[in-house]
């Protein structure tokens, strides 16, 4: 997989794109009945996305897996730029809500949630999000979120905040994790494999009394890691920090002892 672009949610006609996320039909139209259906269009489209990787979607990519013309595919979606806020809103439907738990469980399981979906579609990291595509399940998805924090005495704007603190975390160690992987298939060598390698040439050229620190701390990561960063430690470490802070901004509110 080469360099990939980024795509943007939001990006194509506002009223058409939340017209098909919430599945109002298109007006009638005479002739034979349709072929295919929007959503059998979006599930082709992600399919494409998981095999091939985001830059393999076009148009006439899905159309040529269809077995369609491609000047079809724009009769069911105006074009591209929609067809990524459909794909975005199918990918959270794989979501589940926490079931159970106090609040520190809750964001775990979104946090581990999310981070699974990542991995199952590596494609959604190179989607900017910063006009979300929202359709139904985007906001099932925000309703709870938001509801593992409800009752904590936080501010709505805090809330909010949590959940975007949680969900920028995770989507972070999402894209350090595509990176190794990413790695591993470019050059055919595992992290282990690379720092067997590389770990004894730079013993051998680097002065350790000049970074003794550095030689000293990153030794040890490496040997932990197996190669320069570990993508499960960096997440588990991570997260349980992220928590920790929230812990604190809810034990600071008055009445939470």
């Amino acid at each position: 997989m080469g360099n990939v672009s980024t795509e943007h949610t939001g990006t194509g006609d506002p009223v058409r794109t939340l017209e098909l996320l919430w599945g109002v039909p298109d007006r009638p139209r005479r002739g034979p009945k349709p072929k295919l259906t929007v959503p059998e269009i979006v599930v082709r489209a992600v399919e494409i996305a998981d095999a091939e990787g985001l830059e393999a979607l076009s148009i006439r990519r899905i159309a040529e897996a269809l077995g369609v013309a491609p000047m079809s595919i724009y009769t069911y979606v105006p074009g591209k730029a929609e067809l990524v806020d459909l794909m975005v809103d199918h990918a959270y439907g794989e979501l589940r809500p926490p079931s159970g738990g106090d609040w520190r469980a809750r964001l775990e399981h979104v946090a581990r949630d999310n981070l699974r979906l990542y991995r199952r579609h590596p494609w959604l990291l190179h989607v900017a999000t910063i006009r979300p595509a929202m359709g139904p399940n985007m906001l099932d998805k925000y309703e709870y979120e938001l509801a593992a924090v409800e009752g904590l005495g936080l501010t709505d704007l805090e809330m909010d905040s949590v959940v975007t603190l949680v969900n920028g975390f995770t989507q972070s160690a999402a894209r350090v994790w595509d990176e190794a992987a990413q790695a591993e298939r470019r050059t055919g060598m595992s992290d282990r494999e690379w720092w067997e390698k590389a770990g004894p040439a730079l013993a051998r050229l680097v002065d350790t009394d000049r970074y003794p620190l550095g030689s000293r701390v990153g030794t040890a990561a490496g040997q932990a890691h197996e190669g320069a960063v570990g993508p499960e430690h960096a997440f588990e470490f991570g997260l349980a920090r992220v928590l920790d802070g929230v812990e604190m901004l809810i034990q600071a509110r008055p009445g939470s002892g």
